[in-house]
């Protein structure tokens, strides 16, 4: 999605510095409407899943915290390489997120420059 996204905002780029009659501004304008829909839907969707992981990071994190004494030498190991996965996703899904929601607010301006 991150390529897409880039690539739409090159072409979004070059058809807002183009000179276009007022029927091509508004095709175009409808053109971008749908395509920031899309890549709305699916910021929202990242975003949940973001969400969802750094919640589960920090849940497992206290419970390390808080049960560090009570876990056995396998569990504490294993809670441990738990921990350290969550992390190993939370961290490109916050990238990618941060991707998307740069690409969407870009794509923003560029349906402003079109009125």
């Amino acid at each position: 999605m991150g390529k897409r996204l880039k690539n739409y905002l090159r072409y979004s780029e070059e058809k807002t510095q183009e000179e276009m009659t007022a029927q091509e501004k508004a095709r175009v304008k409808r053109e971008l409407l749908i395509q920031i829909k899309f890549f709305q839907h699916e910021r929202l969707i990242h975003a949940l899943v973001t969400l969802t992981f750094a919640i589960l990071s920090v849940m497992t994190m206290f419970f390390l915290i808080m049960c560090s004494s009570r876990l056995t030498g396998i569990g504490y190991i294993f809670v441990c390489i738990f921990f350290f996965l969550l992390l190993a996703l939370l961290i490109p899904y916050v990238r990618h997120y941060f991707i998307l929601e740069r690409g969407v607010q870009r794509l923003y301006e560029y349906y402003d420059k079109l009125n």
